[in-house]
């Protein structure tokens, strides 16, 4: 019989790692550190892929990727260390939320301190028209309270968010937190929208039921709620615009809160004004006055629902026309080393900040670093800050 144990040797138990020692003291079996692969293994091959970035100035608009741990970190900037600093699920805790906030309001923020100030009054205001109309029984001072509370919630989340955006990247958000300050200008739009709607069904049904006397006891209330929203349109006075060219997340947050209020601001001046007419003997006043203020909350709050909402489902750069992305597509086409662009995406990660991706295929003989730097100064110099190109070669 013959003895085949020297040419099959034996494979090690299974449960036993890859750098296990043999059995007859021999050295284990080299494999690579990343896949467990032994050298020469050409089972797996991989699409030869170039990916270049050119050495851009460094801006705020600049985007850190945290590098791995052991990988030129410091003592105390490793993976660890950032462990300790936020949970790993990535979710904020209550913690995370206040903390940031009263830092902002007590660094010197003067937008937040403005906020703070007038998120105050609002809570004040609210608090005092809803235990006046719990004990007198009036249920338009309950229904305003209630309207006055709901608001101050979505200012409130506009001043975390503009607390909370200052914060860097970190490993659970690696573009940082700069896009809550659109999400807050976004939630504000719709409730401003909603405030339209409702204006306008109150307005029909004031219409309807031909009421000719209004209620006199929400004037004070109207007139309170509108002095305190002017105070809010003056700190915020420099956002007034319905239309703005938005050069940051801080701008298009801002401009949200001025125009919150000075919608709140128009509600309570045509409530003012339609217990005015109606004291006047001026039949179908209240419709008429809410539906002015429903039309004009409506104009004021479209424009910013329309900008947020085109950056929250990463609609191509407001700030570049179609025509050129257009343009520089066929000036990359046109090149003699590409054969073809599978695939070219642009979108606003936040206002003043593009980013772009891109696809190509280029020939076999062609210079990869030369065609991957003449297509990142075709789109730098249109304004894409951050741009990703893939190349491929068949």
């Amino acid at each position: 019989m013959v003895d085949t144990s020297d040419s099959f040797p034996t494979c090690p138990p299974k449960h036993e790692s890859f750098n296990h020692r043999m059995a007859d003291g021999g050295s284990p079996r080299t494999w690579s550190r990343v896949y467990g692969i032994e050298d020469g293994d050409r089972r797996f091959s991989v699409l030869r892929t170039y990916s270049f970035k050119p050495d851009l100035p460094r801006s705020d608009s600049y985007i850190s990727i945290i590098p791995l741990e052991g990988e030129g970190l410091p003592k105390g900037h490793r993976k660890a260390d950032f462990g300790r600093e936020q949970n790993t699920s990535g979710t904020l805790s209550v913690l995370h939320l206040v903390v940031p906030l009263f830092k902002a309001i007590r660094s010197g923020n003067r937008l937040a301190r403005k906020l703070a100030l007038m998120l105050s009054l609002n809570v004040a205001c609210s608090t005092v028209e809803l235990v006046i109309g719990l004990l007198t029984g009036r249920v338009g001072l309950i229904s305003d309270a209630f309207h006055l509370t709901f608001g101050c919630g979505l200012l409130t989340f506009s001043l975390f968010a503009m607390s909370l955006s200052q914060k860097k990247s970190d490993e659970a958000y690696t573009y940082g937190y700069k896009r809550l300050e659109v999400l807050a200008a976004f939630t504000n739009a719709l409730f401003l929208l909603f405030m339209a709607f409702s204006l306008a069904v109150e307005a029909l049904h004031a219409f309807i039921q031909d009421e000719s006397e209004h209620k006199h006891y929400l004037i004070v209330s109207a007139v309170t709620n509108l002095l305190v929203n002017l105070l809010g349109v003056w700190f915020f006075r420099s956002y007034a615009r319905i239309n703005i060219a938005y050069r940051m997340a801080e701008d298009m947050n801002c401009h949200s809160v001025c125009l919150h209020v000075l919608a709140d601001s128009i509600r309570s001046a045509g409530l003012v004004l339609a217990s005015w007419l109606l004291s006047l003997g001026i039949e179908n006043a209240e419709a008429l006055c809410l539906g002015l203020v429903s039309a004009a909350v409506f104009m004021v709050a479209l424009p910013l629902f329309r900008a947020s909402g085109g950056i929250l489902l990463q609609k191509v750069p407001a700030n570049v026309p179609s025509s050129a992305l257009s343009k520089c597509l066929r000036q990359v086409t046109a090149l003699d080393e590409v054969s073809e662009v599978n695939l070219a995406r642009f979108w606003e990660l936040v206002p003043g900040h593009s980013i772009g991706s891109l696809s190509i295929v280029v020939k076999e003989e062609a210079n990869d670093e030369a065609v991957l730097r003449r297509v990142h100064e075709l789109y730098h110099d249109l304004g894409i800050q951050d741009l990703t190109v893939q190349t491929n070669h068949f």
